[in-house]
């Protein structure tokens, strides 16, 4: 008998699990099925404004064709060996190359390329 009982107690309870379960996702999709966005805010409550942002401040390209090694310091990553590096290798007709020349580490260069220019002189020294 005590089989049985255990049996069916066991029965009851995942009867009522199913049950539960059934009950919360018809529920669920009914709320759902309610609740429709509205383009209007609640009464009582102005809209919401646009957020205004400052316009960008515009930033100072590093020329890395003539920015001594101070300058070239104040860039992420670029340190003293760095900054000759860049500076034994002038001039550079684009920054890319202290990229493509392996004057710089790949990573180095993207995290700078925003912030740095190869401006061109009249005169190109190129080296040979």
């Amino acid at each position: 008998m005590e089989k049985q009982t255990k049996a069916s107690v066991q029965g009851r309870v995942i009867a009522a699990a199913l049950f539960a379960l059934v009950a919360i996702a018809c529920t669920g999709t009914s709320i759902a099925a309610e609740s429709k966005p509205t383009a209007q805010p609640p009464a009582g409550h102005p809209p919401m404004a646009a957020k205004k942002t400052a316009p960008a401040k515009p930033v100072k390209l590093v020329d890395i064709n003539s920015a001594n090694r101070e300058q070239l310091k104040t860039l992420p990553g670029i340190g003293d060996a760095e900054a000759a590096r860049i500076i034994a290798g002038r001039p550079y007709l684009s920054k890319a190359e202290l990229a493509t020349k392996n004057v710089l580490p790949t990573g180095v260069y993207i995290s700078i390329k925003n912030l740095i220019i190869a401006k061109q002189t009249g005169k190109t020294n190129l080296k040979k």
